[in-house]
Parts: structure tokens; C-alpha cells; sequence
């Protein structure tokens, strides 16, 4: 890579819908999800370090509750580069705080790129060769460049970014002028997204010179990045919650998007596990000690393996075991396991399953 390049890890997310395995101090950051010794945290840090100088140049924000547990993720990651919010407030402040820094460090034409902690990328090689794309693209162009995957079906789990006029090729990849973000769709209007060729799956990774990103906040976000450069994370509760794409992505004229296609799930839920173990020849994903008769579609997790797990006759269901909860669920329904949460949160004796 032969620009200067700050990677920044936003590893502040709860990851409540791999509950019971993702709980309070053990986020799903902290998980190790993809048959690996690796937690995802680490294995984003792993990806990021190869596209560095050393450990000087990655960061990470991250909530004061986990911080603790970062540091023991990331012993090489120097203490100056670890962001701590004294409460999650979106990523929107997490993006204004990270790039004010690193530009009070090392000025305004650093280029920053920001990495939720909680993705899975199978090809390295053709991640860095977008990530040497992209930037290109942010050094030479008042950018603010954002990785969109190609769809290979119809989510209705992601949001979609639409792409314009075509601007030019870097790295042999071409970049897009951004017409729209979209939300979540219903299904049929993710299938006409798909069949016009023109949308991306949003990724939530975003590369920019810290001087560009800055500017265009000052201008659509004023309330979030002049408290923090005026008074520091202090001002962190009184600020608004908002995500970076409702508070700046949606607004400014200077996104592009380049459609990219590494190998990539964010990992949202039970289900993203078989779809990257699942194999032909296997009737189940296990991660677990199972004994199961005419069981089939089913992903089992415990994290005790002296446990076992017997199941009879199931089908297309979820069942992890950790510590003092089992959980089980039909894998269509494992998006209402936040609102199963929410019931616990508010019953004072279910506390300790948080």
C-alpha cells in the first residue's frame, strides 16, 4: 500500500442476537465463530495489520464496558490507539472522535478506513487489492469511499447502496458515483435491486482522508464533531445517537462506492454459522458433542464440551448450550432474540444471563 493508511476497528457493538454465547463482557467481537482459535476481533486486527506498517498505525474504538477485554485481545495494540467511549452513542461519534485524532496525529490527508469488528472476509489477497483501490481513490479525490459486496441474493437483511455514473478505475477496479442508500428492503424489492445490476449490499466500511470526512461533518453533523473538538470525550452522553450512514452517508454528495467481491458476511446471527461451515456432505453444523437421530438443517453450539447435546427428529432449529442457558430456536426465528432479551433485561433475577 503506498499511502499512509490508519485502519480503525469499531469494536463497541453488543452482538445480542448471538446470545446466550454473546453476553455483556464477552461480546460477539470476543467470539471465536468460524472454526478458528481466532476471535473476530483479532482476526480483523490480523487482516488490517497485513495492510500496514505495524500495530502503530491500527486502531480501535470501543466501549468503556469491553475495553478491558480488548487490551486482553490485543496486547500488541499501543494504549495511545485504543478509543474508549464512555457510553455507545452510534457510529457516527465513533467515527468524528476516531478521525479527529488521528488527524490531531498525523494531519489532514491521513487516509482512515473504518472496520466493524464483527465481519468475516475469506480472500485476504483480494481484500487488500480493494483496499489498495480504495485508497487511491480517497488520496487523489475529495472521496469518501465506501466498499459495497455484490449480491448473490436477495437480502432482506442489509441495506443496499445504488451506483451512478461510473467515475473511473483503480487497481483495475471501477468506482461509482453513489445515487442512494437504501434501507432494509421486503424481499420483492430486493429481487428487483438484484435483477438491475446496479446495487451492492452496504458493508458499513468506509476509507477517507480524515481532512474530507471531517469537513463534510462540520457541514450535515455540526452536533455531533464540534462538541468533540471543542471538549473532548467528556461530551460523549450529551451527544446524539445517530449511525454514520443516516448522519453524513445519506447527505453528502462526495460518496462512491466500489462493488466488491472478497468473500464477506457480517456474522449477524446464528445462521451466518452454517453459512460458513455448512458443508454437502454434512446433515448439521455442530459445534458441540451432538448424538442425534433423523436431525437435519440444524446448527448446534455448546461451549462446554464435556456437554452433550441429543436431539430426535428436528429440523431447521438453533440450539446452543452456554453456561446457565440453553437456547433454542426455529433459524427463521433467530432475529426475535432481541426481543427475548429485552423481556430478561427487565425481570431483576435474570440478570446474570446478560
Amino acid at each position: 500500500m503506498n499511502h499512509k493508511f490508519f485502519p480503525v476497528i469499531l469494536a463497541g457493538g453488543k452482538g445480542e442476537r448471538f446470545w446466550p454465547l454473546s453476553r455483556l463482557n464477552r461480546p460477539k467481537q470476543f467470539l471465536c465463530l468460524d472454526g478458528t482459535d481466532r476471535s473476530l476481533l483479532q482476526a480483523t486486527a490480523d487482516r488490517l495489520i497485513a495492510l500496514t506498517d505495524n500495530w502503530e498505525s491500527l486502531w480501535v474504538i470501543t466501549s468503556n464496558q469491553i475495553a478491558q477485554g480488548v487490551k486482553e485481545q490485543l496486547p500488541e495494540l499501543p494504549s495511545q490507539n485504543l478509543l474508549i467511549e464512555p457510553e455507545g452513542r452510534d457510529t457516527a461519534a465513533a467515527v468524528a472522535w476516531a478521525s479527529l485524532e488521528i488527524k490531531k496525529r498525523y494531519g489532514e490527508d491521513a487516509i482512515i478506513g473504518f472496520f466493524p469488528a464483527d465481519h468475516w472476509i475469506a480472500n485476504q489477497e483480494t481484500f487488500a487489492q480493494t483496499l489498495d483501490a480504495a485508497c487511491e481513490l480517497a488520496a487523489t479525490t475529495e472521496a469518501i469511499v465506501t466498499l459495497g459486496i455484490k449480491p448473490n441474493f436477495p437480502s432482506t437483511g442489509y441495506g443496499y447502496i445504488e451506483q451512478g455514473e461510473k467515475m473511473g478505475s483503480f487497481h483495475d477496479l471501477p468506482a461509482y458515483h453513489v445515487n442512494r442508500f437504501t434501507e432494509k428492503p421486503d424481499r420483492e424489492t430486493a429481487e428487483t435491486f438484484l435483477s438491475t445490476g446496479r446495487f451492492s449490499w452496504n458493508s458499513g466500511m468506509f476509507i477517507f482522508r480524515a481532512g474530507v470526512v471531517l469537513k463534510e461533518l462540520e457541514t450535515y453533523a455540526p452536533e455531533i464533531v464540534q462538541p468533540i473538538a471543542q471538549k473532548g470525550v467528556e461530551i460523549y452522553p450529551q451527544l446524539p445517537k445517530k449511525s454514520i450512514d443516516y448522519a453524513l452517508m445519506e447527505k453528502t454528495s462526495l460518496t462512491y462506492v466500489l462493488p466488491v467481491d472478497f468473500g464477506w458476511d457480517d456474522l449477524g446471527d446464528w445462521n451466518a454459522i452454517e453459512r460458513l461451515l455448512k458443508t454437502e456432505d454434512t446433515a448439521n453444523v455442530e459445534l458441540a458433542t451432538h448424538v442425534g437421530l433423523d436431525t437435519q438443517g440444524a446448527i448446534l453450539y455448546a461451549s462446554d464440551a464435556n456437554e452433550v447435546i441429543v436431539t430426535i427428529g428436528l429440523e431447521d432449529i438453533v440450539i446452543v448450550r452456554d453456561r446457565n442457558v440453553t437456547l433454542i430456536v426455529k433459524k427463521d426465528r433467530t432475529q426475535e432474540i432481541k426481543q427475548v432479551l429485552a423481556t430478561i433485561k427487565s425481570d431483576p433475577k435474570f440478570t446474570e444471563l446478560l
